[in-house]
């Protein structure tokens, strides 16, 4: 399922802008997810995750390798490891997964951080658009949290 738009955007920075979400961003979330769903207090093996997510082993091993150093889950290797959530599910926002994955949300260029300024931003008739649709996007996925996406029978 896309979450965001999957049309690209050209700014006047001639960057392109991918507003949408990758399975970089939508696999961290199920990993994140399976994760909570089968938290018993010890390491999940990842190979666990892939089987039940129906994901390869080895694009995960990239995603997870990010999580952790994104201070998101904690990893342990050999006998016994795998991976875990570093918090309780609802302490981890949805937008917090997808910036760390994806990167800023940010639909047109002149509104990333550190962007330089516009030059036309004074006279640009759409840059309020883009201001308004980038921060209903941030606080939709920052208003939803790990818990709000687990299944009802976890949450009873």
């Amino acid at each position: 399922m896309n979450l965001l738009l999957t049309f690209p955007v050209q700014t006047h920075f001639f960057r392109r802008v991918e507003a949408m979400v990758t399975t970089k961003g939508r696999y961290a979330i199920r990993v994140m997810i399976d994760l909570a769903e089968h938290d018993t207090g010890s390491f999940i093996p990842l190979k666990d995750i892939a089987a039940r997510q129906g994901i390869s082993k080895k694009y995960l091993e990239i995603i997870v390798k990010s999580m952790v150093s994104g201070g998101l889950l904690v990893g342990a290797s050999g006998k016994g490891g795998g991976y875990k959530l570093c918090r309780k599910p609802e302490e981890y926002s949805v937008g917090e997964i997808l910036e760390l994955m994806e990167g800023e949300f940010a639909t047109v260029a002149c509104l990333a951080d550190g962007a330089p300024p516009c030059p036309r931003a004074s006279a640009c008739e759409t840059l309020p658009m883009w201001a308004e649709y980038d921060k209903l996007t941030h606080d939709f996925f920052y208003s939803r949290y790990l818990s709000d996406l687990l299944s009802q029978k976890q949450r009873t």
